[in-house]
């Protein structure tokens, strides 16, 4: 029989819809991603710890779940909105449902609701905290419930999603991923790259290793001197969920290893990089998550199409003179990638490792490899 779930946000806003997955009530902030595919990379990026999330593609599921395309161990999302479910896939590599992947890892999900006017109500007020919930479906309860929740804003969400101790990557890409960066023969393991884990995507160590990089991951809380004891010849520093501005830790290692060997940050790591150097945070309206985002390249001239996750951004009035920005985003003008000016550092807020996604930025892993080859 189906199962009645109901969605409130802190505004007063009820959803009613029907429950998939797990049975339960969660809370965390509600926000929406405009891709037209790849949901499961969506349900397994750790960057997406204490949110639900609303897909705007009216049907998830299409093509089931597979065990080659997913980006961490376990899924860090609270909960999954969605307009149709499909109940019956069809894709060659499918091993298993939608519905039935939610279930055995804990999710709540909920379809039926109107997601549209979910996705209009969030862009206009902006993304807030949400209930979802198959247990308690009384209006004011859910409300109050979630009025007196606490938001994601100065939550350190990192602790939640790191490993717990260091290891060594050697999965490269799928053969079915189209690449015209790296070479078709992975190169002998030439350089070694810590990458600092504060809830990475594993493309991103697909990546790194395809182009030929030995990769060892350390924990989000790794020092400078853990780090470097590795003997780098760069290090990655990766996406991650939530507010950077908590993260003191993470900041002071950024600041140990500046100028000492090479860095390349994602997402998170940008924001990091930008504020070991001086640089401020601020929170975005509603973010900005999917995979059509138009980035221009300083330095090309060239616009990238580009996948992207995240609810935070650096403030461009607040940069301090060593960073040259690099990327614009193009629907906002908000600051998209930085350098550093004399020091061998850089960063993008964006996904070059998307995966479902599009590929126009996947070149910056090689600006990496060079980066390091040069130092």
């Amino acid at each position: 029989m189906p199962q009645p779930a109901k969605l409130a946000l802190a505004d007063g806003t009820i959803y009613t819809g029907i429950g998939f997955g797990a049975s339960g009530e969660v809370f965390g902030e509600v926000c929406f991603n405009t891709s037209l595919t790849g949901y499961q990379e969506i349900l397994t990026d750790p960057s997406y710890c204490g949110q639900i999330v609303t897909m705007t593609y009216p049907m998830i599921g299409n093509y089931g779940i597979n065990v080659e395309d997913v980006e961490s161990s376990k899924l860090s999302i609270r909960g999954f909105v969605i307009r149709e479910l499909c109940r019956e896939p069809s894709n060659f590599r499918s091993t298993k449902t939608l519905d039935d992947y939610l279930r055995e890892a804990n999710v709540l999900g909920i379809e039926g609701i109107d997601t549209r006017a979910l996705v209009r109500r969030l862009r206009t007020r902006g993304a807030m905290t949400g209930v979802l919930s198959t247990i308690d479906l009384d209006d004011a309860s859910l409300v109050h419930k979630v009025q007196n929740s606490p938001d994601l804003i100065g939550r350190d969400l990192v602790r939640e999603v790191m490993p717990a101790k260091a290891f060594e990557w050697s999965e490269g890409l799928s053969p079915l991923t189209f690449h015209s960066v790296h070479p078709n023969v992975v190169p002998a393991a030439d350089l070694h790259v810590v990458a600092i884990d504060y809830g990475m995507k594993w493309n991103i160590l697909r990546h790194l290793h395809n182009l030929g990089c030995r990769v060892t991951v350390v924990p989000g809380t790794a020092t400078a001197a853990e780090v470097l004891a590795y003997k780098p010849d760069g290090v990655f520093l990766s996406n991650g969920p939530g507010d950077p501005r908590p993260l003191d830790y993470a900041i002071e290692t950024i600041r140990g290893l500046l100028g000492k060997v090479p860095v390349f940050g994602i997402c998170l790591g940008h924001q990091l990089l930008g504020m070991a150097c001086g640089a401020e945070i601020y929170k975005l309206k509603f973010g900005h998550r999917g995979g059509n985002q138009p980035v221009l390249n300083r330095d090309s001239g060239r616009v990238e199409i580009t996948s992207q996750n995240h609810g935070f951004a650096i403030s461009s009035e607040s940069l301090p003179s060593c960073l040259d920005v690099t990327h614009i985003n193009l629907n906002d003008q908000t600051v998209e990638g930085l350098r550093h000016k004399e020091l061998p550092a850089f960063c993008v807020q964006y996904h070059p490792e998307a995966s479902a996604g599009p590929h126009d930025s996947s070149y910056l892993f090689q600006q990496f490899r060079q980066l390091m080859l040069q130092a």
